[in-house]
C-alpha cells in the first residue's frame, strides 16, 4: 500500500531562511559556477519577496574569515530579522534565530545556505526534529564539491527534507498561471535568459490580439 502524501509548498504557511550567504564563504562554493550560484540565491530572494514570504537572514562569525552577508540580500530585506551569530556553527543553536523562525508562525521552512553540509544541513535536521516541514533549495546552496553536496543531500532527504530548486519552489508556490502571468514571468526572465526569450516570443505573438 502506498502511504505517500504529497506535501506541497503553501505560500500561506512558508518562511524562507537564508543561512550564511557570506562573502568569505561564497568563495568556497565549487559545486556550481559562481555567477550561476549567486543568480540562484538572488532568484530565491526575489521569489520570497514576490510571494511575500517571511524571510530570515543569518550569518556566522562575520568578524572572522566568513565575512559579511552578501549586500544584495540585506538590500532586498532591510526590515527582515537579521541574526548575526557570534559563533554558533549550527544556526539552530542560536536562541534568537530559533525565536525568529517560530515567530513567523509558519510550518514550512524553505532553507538555503553556504556550505550545504553544515550551514544548511545542521539547521534543517534540527528543524525536522522539531516537526517543521523542511524544503532545501539545492541550487541556492553550495559547497566544496559534488561529493560533499551529495552526502549532505542524502543525509537531509533521508531525515525527511524535500530537495528542490528555486524554480520548482516558485512554481509550486504559484500553483496556477491564472493567479498572475506578468509578475512571475518577469521574475523568471530576470534570472533565466532562455525564459526571457520565451516571454519575448510570447509577447510578440500576443501583441496583436
Amino acid at each position: 500500500m502506498n502511504n505517500f502524501k504529497y506535501n506541497r509548498l503553501n505560500k500561506d504557511d512558508a518562511a524562507v531562511l537564508l543561512v550564511d550567504h557570506q562573502a568569505g564563504l561564497l568563495s568556497l562554493v565549487r559545486d556550481i559556477e559562481p555567477d550561476r550560484f549567486k543568480n540562484n540565491v538572488l532568484a530565491l530572494a526575489d521569489l520570497a519577496k514576490y510571494f511575500n514570504l517571511p524571510t530570515i537572514l543569518t550569518t556566522s562569525f562575520e568578524q572572522g574569515p566568513n565575512g559579511p552577508l552578501v549586500p544584495e540580500l540585506k538590500e532586498l530585506f532591510p526590515d527582515a530579522p537579521y541574526i548575526a551569530r557570534p559563533g554558533q556553527i549550527n544556526a539552530w543553536d542560536n536562541e534568537d534565530f530559533v525565536k525568529a523562525v517560530k515567530a513567523t508562525g509558519k510550518k514550512q521552512l524553505i532553507i538555503a545556505g553556504v556550505v550545504t553540509e553544515v550551514c544548511v544541513a545542521f539547521p534543517a535536521l534540527a528543524a525536522l526534529e522539531e516537526e517543521f516541514d523542511v524544503f532545501v533549495v539545492t541550487d541556492a546552496s553550495g559547497t566544496f564539491n559534488e561529493m560533499t553536496r551529495d552526502a549532505a543531500h542524502d543525509r537531509m532527504s533521508q531525515a525527511g527534507a524535500q530537495l528542490m530548486t528555486w524554480f520548482g519552489v516558485a512554481c509550486e508556490l504559484h500553483r496556477d498561471w491564472r493567479n498572475d502571468v506578468e509578475g512571475l514571468a518577469a521574475l523568471f526572465s530576470n534570472h533565466i535568459p532562455d525564459y526571457r526569450n520565451l516571454i519575448t516570443s510570447y509577447n510578440a505573438l500576443t501583441a496583436g490580439k
